[in-house]
């Protein structure tokens, strides 16, 4: 597939250009496809690299070609809105060419959008934060999800923080697995309310890490692993197993150390699916 101005800088801080951006998609395709097949998903383009202007795309646009996988999904409140899902290398590298540096998924795919396969927490820290803490706040987040008989997964944002996931049967609706997920944070805060919140105002917040839980509300998303990032150093989300956590850093994985790591290290999320919980028996404990 074609691609136009490769040669165009995305990264300026780091030298890497759009024709960089897509080869890093087409390398990692085979295990980030996976997390996005069949889901709704949210596009953050950079035409013109992440120096120039972005924005999120939630449908797409009339220039898209048919071949392109377009699902109409229900909104809440009444109607339908028409979603880009990404099932192939073709579509990915397509995306990428189009100035697509992140890609975001909804938790929930097409044929079951209010039944959600996937429970999100999101580290969100203060700048300063130690990320040895952040390591030790996912943790602690791993035990409250086990003690609720789920089974946890973490990721390295790319960004600032960690997401720690926990695979759902899909049987329970949105708005149970949003009160899991506030609970599992409330849980979690409730233990060391001088360093974490659950404050959905920033200036109630201070210097505390938020756990973010809104991100299992309906049509809301996680940023997809292997996706980059758009800021400097170009990296990648990166699923990790829990033991490479005590070295990991939130953004520790730019596209060449992506490529090398993938071609040592199988996929840590490969086996999500195999380890799937009840979201209403995890509430239904915690209660």
């Amino acid at each position: 597939m074609e691609v136009s101005h490769p040669d165009k800088v995305f990264y300026p801080e780091d030298g890497l250009t759009k024709g960089d951006v897509v080869e890093h998609y087409r390398a990692v395709a085979d295990v980030m496809l996976p997390h996005l097949r069949g889901r709704p998903l949210t596009l953050r383009r950079y035409p013109d690299g992440i120096d120039g202007q972005g924005w999120f795309q939630k449908h797409p646009g009339e220039h898209f070609p048919e071949w392109l996988r377009v699902e109409r999904v229900p909104r809440r409140g009444g109607g339908t809105d028409e979603y880009v899902v990404c099932d192939d290398t073709d579509a990915l590298v397509y995306l990428a060419g189009q100035g697509t540096v992140e890609f975001h998924v909804w938790l929930s795919t097409v044929e079951k959008p209010e039944q959600p396969d996937r429970l999100v927490l999101d580290l969100d820290p203060p700048d300063g934060t130690p990320v040895a803490r952040l390591r030790e706040v996912a943790r602690k987040i791993r035990g409250q999800y086990e003690k609720a008989g789920l089974t946890a997964f973490v990721q390295a944002t790319g960004g600032r923080g960690f997401h720690v996931l926990a695979p759902l049967d899909a049987r329970s609706d949105t708005d149970v697995v949003l009160e899991l997920a506030r609970t599992l944070a409330d849980r979690v805060a409730e233990e060391d309310p001088d360093h974490l919140t659950t404050a959905q105002r920033k200036d109630s917040r201070g210097d505390r890490i938020f756990l973010d839980a809104n991100r299992n509300g309906y049509a809301q998303t996680f940023v997809a692993p292997y996706s980059l990032r758009a800021r400097p150093g170009a990296a990648a989300a990166t699923p990790l197993d829990w033991r490479e956590l005590g070295k990991a850093d939130p953004d520790g994985w730019p596209p060449a150390k992506q490529k090398q790591r993938l071609a040592r290290k199988a996929d840590p999320w490969r086996d999500l699916a195999k380890h799937a919980g009840s979201a209403e028996a995890a509430l239904a404990s915690l209660e």
